[in-house]
Parts: C-alpha cells; structure tokens; sequence
C-alpha cells in the first residue's frame, strides 16, 4: 500500500557488516520487520492528520498515547525512525571519535572505552525489547536506555547513535548471548562520524536520514 512513508534504502550492502552481522540477519530485520513497521504506519495514517507530517513529528506527537489508535501509530512511527536511525549509527569504516565528539566523549565518560562499556551496559540490562542510545542534552553526552519504540528522540533529547537490542537483530547470529553481540557491534560497527554529525545539531530536532 502505498503512503507518505518509505522504506529507506540501507546506507551500505545487505553483507556489508559480516560476519559481525550476517548477510541473513539484515535481510530479515530490514526487509520484514522494518518494511513491516513502514506499511502498517501507511495503513494507520491513511486520512489522518499524521499522514502529512515529517515522521519525527508523527513521533512525537503520538508519544503520549491518547487512543489505542495512536498507541499504534506510535509504535510502529518509533520503530520506522528508531530502524532508519540505527542503520546509520553502523559502519565499517572503523575510524574512532576524533574532534569536538572526542573532547567530550573525554569530557563525560573518561574516554571512549568506558563509554562502550556503559552502552554495552544499557543493552543488556534492558529488559525484553529495546535500545541503547548515546544523546546530547544542555551539552553533556549521556547513555539512555528505551524499551520497545520508545527513544529519546520522543522526548525532544539529541540522540547521537543507537544499538537495537530487539531479539530479530541478534538472535540468528548469537542466539540467546545478547552480552557477545553488543561487544562485536560496539566493537566493530559503530559510526562515530554520524554520532559527530548528531553532536553537531544538539539544538536542533534530530532527523533519521539525510
């Protein structure tokens, strides 16, 4: 069904991030359950005042769940943003934080590995489906952690980067050992750069795509 909101193309190929996550993974994650949030957001807007607004706002104006319908709506708009925004938050360039995100990185945790360490934290101490994030907020960097589609984001805090811990991200490659899967993404995956393109628009709403 087509609808004002799309299924955006990934920001590198489907095998592009293995073996840290496989091939078999992003497909899965990408092409049912994100497309799956993309067309049941079309269905739930369809004549309706969200169907004419930027997706964040949709997010946001739908965070405190009036109606069971808008319960709906924003479920599956925070997962269509949360999606987008965590395919950009991953890489393989492999380059470290550098400049004003380093500085403050230094600044707030102590350095870029007690950071990693507080995001691997946030990811497994969520309980049942959710996210980790790296935000920006009155200027200093924090770690957050959202259950299923709620983010920062909905609450008008800067988020710089995020982990998806939902089970589909992880579970055909590590299984039940969500620990081993955020040591590998965090590891190896992490886009600093588009965390420093965040950082850079800490007084400005947070968009998912360019």
């Amino acid at each position: 069904m087509p609808g004002p909101f799309t299924l955006k193309p990934l920001p590198w190929a489907e095998d592009a991030l293995a073996p840290t996550i496989s091939a078999r993974t992003i497909s899965f994650h990408y092409h049912k359950h994100h497309n799956a949030y993309v067309e049941t957001l079309n269905k739930l807007v369809s004549g309706t005042r969200y169907a004419d607004m930027p997706l964040e706002q949709v997010v946001r104006a739908t965070a405190a769940g009036k109606d069971a319908k808008e319960k709906q709506i924003f479920n599956n708009a925070g997962q269509v943003w949360n999606h987008d925004f965590f395919w950009r938050s991953l890489t393989t360039n492999g380059a470290a934080p550098s400049g004003k995100l380093q500085d403050r990185i230094e600044r707030d945790f102590g350095g870029t590995q007690k950071l990693l360490e507080q995001l691997a934290e946030a990811g497994k101490t969520q309980f049942g489906s959710g996210w980790a994030w790296l935000c920006s907020q009155g200027g200093k960097l924090s770690v957050e952690k959202t259950p299923n589609a709620e983010s920062p984001m909905s609450k008008g805090i800067n988020c710089l980067l995020t982990i998806d811990v939902w089970e589909h991200a992880y579970y055909l490659d590590y299984q039940n050992a969500r620990p081993k899967y955020l040591e590998e993404v965090l590891g190896k995956l992490i886009n600093w750069e588009f965390a420093a393109e965040n950082l850079g628009r800490e007084s400005e709403p947070v968009r998912a795509a360019a």
